[in-house]
C-alpha cells in the first residue's frame, strides 16, 4: 500500500531522514507500521536546526514531495500564497493519484487544499485527522469551518473517515471520535499520591504564545503565593512571549518560585510531572491537549479552560478543575478544591486511570482498523 500524508507541518531533512514536530511524527509512525510505502507532501523548514522537540519518521521507503507553505498573516505573505496555490494543488493532485490511501492532517491551509483535491478521488480510501476543536458551536476561522463542512459532508466526500476529538451530537456517519497518546502500556505505573497540604508544584507545558495563556498560569501561582500558599511553577516550552514572561517574573521577584525551562526532552518533562500536583493550560483553543493527557497519566490534576473536548477529558471536574480564563475565577476554583484533600486525591486517581487507558498500544490497534489494504 502507498500511503499519502498531506500536512502543513514543517519538515527538516538530515542524513536521508525527515524530522518534524515529535508528537505529530510519533503518531504518524504508528500509521506507517502498516503500510509499504509512504509519500509525504509538506513544506520544509529552510535553514532551521533540528531541536529537542523534533523526531524522525521510521520507515524505509519514504518519498518526500516539497511544497511551499501557505500563510495569510499579512499582505505580502497572502499574495505569495495565492501565487503558489495552483502549484500546490497540482502537486497534491499528482500525489493523490499515486496513492492507495489518502491521509489529511487538518485543520490548516494545506489541509484545506487537500480537502478540495480529495473530492476528485471518490473511490480511494481516505482518512483525515482533525487535530483542532471540532465543537460545532466554537468560534473559528472561516477556513477551519470550511474544512469541517467538507469532511463531514458525505455527499461531497466519499470513503472518508474523519477522526475528531470529543463526542458531539448530530454528526454524519463518517465522523469518528478519536484520541491520541504518548505513553505505552508498559509505562503505566501506580501514581504517587501527593500531599496537598505541603508545597504545591505546578507545571505548564506548551508554547509561550497568547493562545496558551502562559501569563495567566504565572499570575495564578503568583496570587496563591500572595495568599500564603507555598507554590512553585515550572514552564516548559518556548515562544514569542518568553522575554516578556521573564521580565514579568523578574519585575515581581518571582524567580525563586517560577522558572522558564524552555524546550526540554520528554524524559525531563516526565520527571517534572511525577512530582507535580497540578498542571495549568488555560488555552483559547485546543483539539486534544496532549499536555493535559500526559500530566494526567502520572496523576497530575489538570486546571484548564472548558474548550473543545476538555470538559469530557476532565469528566466535568471529576478529573480536574475547569476555570474561566481570569485570575479571580481560577483562584476561587483552586482554593475551593484545595480545601478538600480527599477530593484532590480522588481527582488524581481518576485522572491517572482515565489517561492510562489511552495508550500508544490502544492507539496503534485503532489505527490498524483504519488502514484498508
Amino acid at each position: 500500500m502507498r500511503f499519502l500524508i498531506i500536512t502543513h507541518v514543517f519538515h527538516k531533512p538530515k542524513v536521508q531522514q525527515w524530522f518534524a514536530y515529535a508528537p505529530y511524527v510519533r503518531e504518524m509512525n504508528l500509521w506507517l507500521k502498516h503500510v509499504d510505502e509512504v509519500e509525504i507532501v509538506a513544506p520544509i523548514a529552510e535553514d532551521t536546526p533540528i531541536s529537542e522537540i523534533d523526531i524522525a519518521y521510521r520507515h524505509n521507503k519514504i518519498k518526500f514531495t516539497h511544497i511551499p507553505s501557505v500563510a495569510f498573516i499579512n499582505f505580502s505573505s497572502g499574495l505569495k500564497s495565492l501565487l503558489v496555490i495552483p502549484f500546490i494543488l497540482l502537486r497534491l493532485f499528482q500525489a493523490c493519484r499515486r496513492a492507495d490511501h489518502i491521509h489529511l492532517r487538518c485543520p490548516g491551509n494545506i489541509g484545506l487544499l487537500g480537502c478540495f483535491v480529495q473530492l476528485f478521488f471518490p473511490k480511494k480510501i481516505k482518512t483525515a485527522k482533525y487535530a483542532g476543536n471540532w465543537d460545532p458551536n466554537a468560534q473559528q476561522p472561516l477556513s477551519y469551518n470550511l474544512q469541517k463542512k467538507i469532511l463531514s459532508n458525505t455527499s461531497w466526500t466519499k470513503n472518508m473517515t474523519a477522526l475528531v476529538y470529543g463526542e458531539w451530537e448530530n454528526q454524519t456517519k463518517n465522523i469518528k471520535s478519536f484520541f491520541t497518546a504518548t505513553f505505552k502500556n508498559i509505562d503505566r505505573e501506580a501514581i504517587n499520591l501527593r500531599d496537598y497540604s505541603a508545597d504545591l508544584n505546578f507545571t505548564f507545558v506548551g508554547s509561550l504564545v497568547e493562545g496558551k495563556r502562559p501569563l495567566l498560569a504565572i499570575q495564578i501561582v503568583e496570587e496563591l503565593i500572595k495568599k500564603g500558599i507555598p507554590s512553585y511553577l515550572k514552564l516548559f516550552g518556548n515562544g514569542i512571549l518568553k522575554v516578556k514572561l521573564q521580565q514579568y517574573i523578574d519585575q515581581n521577584n518571582l524567580g525563586n518560585y517560577i522558572v522558564l525551562h524552555g524546550n526540554q526532552t520528554s524524559e525531563t518533562i516526565k520527571k517534572a510531572l511525577k512530582t507535580s500536583h497540578f498542571t495549568i493550560l488555560a488555552s483559547k483553543s485546543e483539539g486534544w491537549p496532549k499536555a493535559l493527557a500526559e500530566a494526567m497519566f502520572f496523576g497530575v490534576i489538570p486546571i484548564a479552560t472548558a474548550i473543545s473536548c476538555v470538559p469530557n477529558m476532565l469528566d466535568n471536574e471529576n478529573r480536574g478543575i475547569l476555570i474561566e480564563p481570569n485570575i479571580n475565577d481560577a483562584l476561587v476554583k483552586i482554593e475551593d478544591t484545595l480545601s478538600n484533600k480527599n477530593r484532590l486525591k480522588d481527582m488524581s486517581i481518576q485522572a491517572s486511570e482515565w489517561s492510562q487507558y489511552y495508550t500508544l498500544d490502544l492507539l496503534n490497534s485503532e489505527i490498524q482498523k483504519l488502514i484498508v489494504t
